[in-house]
């Protein structure tokens, strides 16, 4: 027999098919498992140590925005970050931060309900699918008539964005796709109410109308019936990022076959927007808090958001093979962005649709927990890249 001595060739010369998959990655397992574990540990203990970002509202009550222990479209969204580590670990030690965050939110009295209260919800559905609870279930079943029902409408039909702090008349804001009718199309699901999940169609097909914006295939962050207009006509990265975060997890969760006219409509409206942000990503990865305006800074809760929707609209074949580089490009700009305490730096507060393109270069920057929950989510989409 001939023995052959196999002499390996130069690591350039390698064909793309026989390289390993995470050549060039520029990323480590045990890196990306840890920060997932140091960001979670920062979520969960964020704290307004002076009552800088507290909502005082006019009847006297005081909203916490920013801590753990609060409701609001913050923690909402921090919750559902937290369930996306436990789809892909199964970490026990997750499951119980959520559930033990429902068990002392529902001891207290119930929150005002609002578009932006709406939020945890899409997480207790997709809990109560798994568990079956059955003190959950009530708690879905009022909630989830309470938006198909007895939430303000716009013009047409739409979701008026009401918050705690202003009833928004006539508005339609593109974080409420995130913050009600993603959570309204999953209970839908868990109470097998086929009609919420038709209203969640009808308000995907309505935001896109009047805030995707033909001329550049961005969103505008809000619309008003009143005088019909798009206020600053801002283009504000983070409500673009809703919208790149919730038409894949949409389009999954209701899991449309591929020829189903909206899953086609949606996915065209994605693709549109994410050649955009192809041309307005920074040379270190990030977007600006105002896509299209070089003078206003760099945000890293938009870039993880986009960095998730990317890579999972990628996976699920919603968008072409060449944006995964934009995606993984974000994904590890934001790696670079959560400092040794596990926080998300570079995060803009809570940012209201505002009349001038100015207010929104003027948003404050501190930990969030959005901000902690949208690196989550890119933190674990990208980690499908080392399975």
């Amino acid at each position: 027999m001939n023995n052959q001595v196999l002499i390996p060739p130069h690591p350039e010369r390698i064909h793309p098919l026989l390289g390993h998959h995470l050549a060039g990655l520029g990323a480590e397992r045990a890196d990306w498992q840890d920060a997932i574990a140091r960001v979670i540990h920062n979520l969960v203990n964020i704290r307004d140590v002076d009552g800088s970002f507290l909502l005082k509202l006019d009847d006297g009550r005081v909203i916490d925005t920013k801590s753990w222990h609060g409701w609001e479209w913050t923690q909402g969204v921090g919750l559902y970050g937290l369930w996306k580590v436990w789809e892909m670990t199964g970490d026990a030690q997750v499951e119980k931060i959520i559930t033990d965050w429902f068990s002392a939110r529902f001891a207290e009295p119930s929150p005002s309900r609002n578009i932006n209260t709406v939020a945890p919800f899409l997480t207790l559905a997709h809990l109560y699918q798994r568990h079956g609870t059955p003190a959950w279930r009530p708690h879905l079943e009022v909630w989830g008539e309470w938006v198909c029902k007895d939430l303000p409408r716009t013009q047409e039909g739409g979701f008026q964005h009401i918050v705690y702090n202003s009833v928004n008349h006539q508005q339609l804001w593109d974080d409420t796709l995130m913050m009600s009718v993603l959570p309204l199309a999953k209970i839908g699901q868990v109470l097998n109410r086929p009609h919420y999940v038709e209203e969640a169609k009808r308000q995907f097909l309505l935001h896109t109308k009047y805030l995707a914006d033909p001329a550049t295939g961005l969103w505008f962050h809000g619309w008003t019936f009143e005088g019909r207009h798009h206020f600053a006509r801002a283009r504000w990265a983070r409500g673009n990022s809703w919208v790149t975060i919730a038409i894949p997890e949409f389009i999954e969760l209701l899991d449309l076959p591929p020829q189903d006219g909206l899953r086609l409509y949606l996915t065209e409206t994605l693709r549109a927007q994410v050649d955009a942000l192809a041309a307005l990503q920074t040379e270190n990865g990030l977007w600006r808090t105002l896509l299209d305006d070089a003078s206003s800074y760099e945000e890293a809760a938009a870039t993880a958001g986009f960095a998730y929707g990317i890579l999972k609209g990628v996976r699920l074949g919603l968008l072409p093979p060449e944006h995964e580089a934009l995606g993984r490009r974000a994904a590890l700009a934001v790696r670079r962005h959560i400092n040794a305490a596990g926080e998300l730096t570079q995060v803009s507060f809570g940012t209201p649709v505002f009349n001038t393109l100015q207010e929104y270069k003027d948003i404050p920057l501190t930990s969030m927990p959005f901000g902690q929950a949208m690196a989550l989510l890119a933190l674990v989409e990208f980690s499908y890249r080392f399975i």
